[in-house]
């Protein structure tokens, strides 16, 4: 497991500017208060001092060391009222001079102690989302507004459904990188899409890389970065190792683009390096067993049916019911 590597150091490198940030803003405002009111800084100047007097007086031993820490602590403490009520004088809260953490909890270090602060784990997954390839769906798609009732009361379809709900859900929520493959088949409308969504959101919650497109995309990267030129050709080179590298890949409506001898060695390719670095691959496809083995090479029907585990979807088109309700 573990978090895309460029969102992870696009938001490490952002708290760092975070933290920073914080501090000079701690600075200007004690310069501010400073030209206000002389006796603060005189104040801030014997606060300063008082950190060497207590240091030195831990160093002694018996009564006389903690008689002299008592008296020093004691000191700062009076020290630290008096400033309160100079900056409540002005108009200030008692904090005001100190850096405006964003989170409090990490200060903006993203970590607490070693472990990574929920803010920043905030951060990561909404990174996720957005890298994923999901857009709106992401936040329109998901477990909890999945509606079996498109699939009737009761009867074979129902209950088919229901029970790919049912594993698709644990399938997200136990998902590791040994779990399986996954090939969603059926008509159109069936909810292949959501559900395939809803596993990918539940997923990157859980801090995996999941990255979710569409057949017709993926082909036409892979042909930009063999055909293209410039530019263009170097940035689609540069994000083909997405297809191999993420945690989880969601290839949707595979099937609907063009087949050729270009466009079957780059999906055999994506599928057999993810098959041998053991890194779980879900499709979404309205083909079915028969439609695959014709349409595709023996080399690439045998992983899609041999290494896959094939969920099949049942029902009347979701889409159509839902326009026909409006």
């Amino acid at each position: 497991m573990g978090y895309n590597r460029e969102n992870y150091a696009r938001i490490r490198e952002a708290y760092k500017t975070k933290y920073l940030r914080a501090y000079a803003e701690a600075d200007r405002r004690v310069a501010e208060i400073h030209g206000k009111c002389p006796e603060i800084a005189e104040i801030d100047r014997e606060l300063s001092m008082t950190g060497a007097e207590i240091a030195l007086a831990a160093l002694g031993t018996g009564d006389t060391y903690k008689e002299k820490l008592a008296a020093v602590e004691a000191k700062n403490l009076a020290l630290q009222k008096q400033r309160a009520a100079l900056l409540a004088k002005l108009g200030y809260p008692a904090d005001y001079t100190l850096p405006p953490y964003e989170c409090p909890l990490c200060m903006d270090t993203g970590f607490v102690d070693t472990k990574m602060c929920e803010c920043m784990r905030r951060e990561l997954i909404l990174a996720a989302c957005e890298s994923s390839g999901l857009g709106q769906l992401m936040h329109r798609q998901s477990f909890e507004n999945f509606d079996l009732s498109y699939y009737g009361m009761q009867g074979a379809a129902r209950e088919k459904m229901n029970e790919n709900f049912r594993m698709l859900q644990a399938y997200a929520e136990g998902f590791t990188n040994d779990s399986d493959n996954l090939i969603l088949c059926g008509d159109t409308g069936l909810g292949k899409t959501h559900l395939s969504t809803a596993v990918a959101r539940r997923i990157i919650e859980k801090g995996y890389d999941v990255f979710y497109t569409g057949s017709i995309e993926m082909f036409a990267q892979f042909e930009q970065a063999r055909f293209g030129s410039g530019e263009e050709r170097q940035m689609a080179s540069e994000g083909l190792s997405r297809y191999v590298d993420c945690d989880l890949l969601i290839l949707d409506d595979l099937g609907t683009e063009q087949t050729n001898q270009f466009t079957a060695s780059c999906l055999y390719m994506v599928l057999n390096n993810r098959i041998n670095l053991r890194r779980p691959t879900i499709i979404n496809t309205n083909l079915t067993g028969k439609e695959i083995r014709t349409k595709y090479a023996d080399r690439i029907t045998s992983r899609l049916l041999g290494e896959f585990q094939v969920i099949a979807f049942a029902g009347t088109d979701v889409r159509r019911q839902k326009l026909t309700k409006k």
